[in-house]
């Protein structure tokens, strides 16, 4: 059986990581958590070491402060890959990405390297968001791939399943950005490593509880970073190589 491990981030989650767990295990009972947390205040780091004592499939990784959602999936792809595991997934803490869609995951996992959730496959699969958020989001994909050619309609959703050898062909150091253009990043630097992208509709619920962790400064490195990507690979438009899909 594929070692299966989640990385989820977490800052000011405290009262979403008892429950999140519990559904995760729910739905798919062998597969392990990796918590990144980053110093939180309200006491997230805690409640997970204790959590920790009576549950030996969540993990955490305690970061010395607020370095973002980018450098938390880094220095988790890193545990990881250094731990074994075969089938890597993001996903946030806070119940906008459904736990009952991993087994949908998992299943496209078998062929395809990069597994990406897609709010907008199929239609707008997004609800209690305000039509500007949702406006912004829209605009933004269509951005990228006007800009970089990326084939995908959602490529700033945080749903996601790697392969391990897909993080593993990347350099993981190299990865410049550091909030949602972190995940237009890595799927952009997949795509043209020639690792096979598929895209599975999901349902995207905005967070329950706690609060969002978005800026202006999110959305001005976003802007840019899609043209730094764009010129980093000679503003091409397809991969520079073709990887053998798994099977």
């Amino acid at each position: 059986m594929n070692r299966q491990l989640i990385i989820i981030p977490t800052y000011d989650e405290k009262e979403n990581v008892r429950p999140i767990s519990e559904a995760v295990f729910h739905v798919l009972p062998n597969i392990h958590i990796l918590f990144v947390d980053d110093n939180s205040p309200d006491g997230t780091g805690r409640l997970i070491e204790e959590m920790i004592k009576t549950e030996k499939r969540l993990h955490v990784i305690h970061k010395e402060g607020k370095s973002g959602l980018g450098r938390a999936y880094i220095t988790g792809f890193k545990w990881a890959l250094e731990q074994g595991y075969d089938l890597i997934f993001e996903m946030d803490a806070d119940f906008s990405h459904d736990p009952n869609e991993l087994p949908n995951f998992v299943k496209a996992a078998e062929t395809s390297h990069l597994v990406l959730g897609s709010r907008y496959m199929n239609g707008i699969r997004i609800t209690n968001w305000p039509l500007r958020r949702l406006l912004l989001s829209k605009s933004a994909s269509m951005y990228v791939r006007l800009i970089t050619g990326l084939p995908v309609t959602d490529p700033t959703g945080g749903y996601k399943c790697y392969r391990s050898e897909v993080l593993a062909a990347i350099n993981l150091d190299m990865i410049i950005s550091n909030g949602y253009s972190f995940q237009v990043e890595m799927s952009h630097t997949a795509w043209m490593k020639g690792f096979t992208i598929t895209e599975i509709p999901i349902t995207f619920v905005d967070r329950r509880s706690g609060y969002s962790k978005m800026d202006a400064g999110i959305f001005k490195e976003a802007f840019w970073i899609v043209w730094k990507l764009a010129f980093r690979y000679g503003l091409r438009r397809t991969p520079i190589e073709k990887k053998p899909t798994p099977r």
